[in-house]
């Protein structure tokens, strides 16, 4: 059984910041990549930014220059330091794990249940 747990999304105002974290646990061998995604009412799931094992980043447009994902890999925490938050930033952030549960497994994806960030204007 593999778990995501994500904390830290809530309310915030234009212009302020949020730092949201996830922490993988369960029967893991090792976690290739972890991201971050979100969904906004109506809309699809999008990736916001993601981050290998050896700290290779790559971000959404319109994720760059604003939000920073990092990683604690002893941890098997990932975090995403969102700044400058506009009210389009709006949605639930979900994280996401690509990773092996043995040796021998292959890569499988695995999703945190979700924490709803608001910005208001």
């Amino acid at each position: 059984q593999v778990q995501l747990v994500e904390s830290g999304g809530g309310l915030v105002q234009a212009g302020g910041s949020l730092r949201l974290s996830c922490t993988a646990s369960g029967s893991i061998f090792s976690i290739n990549v972890m991201g971050w995604y979100r969904q906004a009412p109506g809309m699809q799931r999008e990736l916001v930014a993601v981050i290998t094992s050896a700290g290779s980043t790559d971000y959404a447009d319109s994720a760059k220059g604003r939000f920073t994902i990092s990683r604690d890999n002893a941890k098997n925490t990932v975090y995403l330091q969102m700044n400058s938050l506009k009210p389009e930033d709006t949605a639930v952030y979900y994280c996401n794990a690509l990773l092996k549960r043995t040796a021998w497994s292959s890569l499988n994806a695995y999703w945190g249940q979700g924490t709803q960030v608001t910005v208001s204007s």
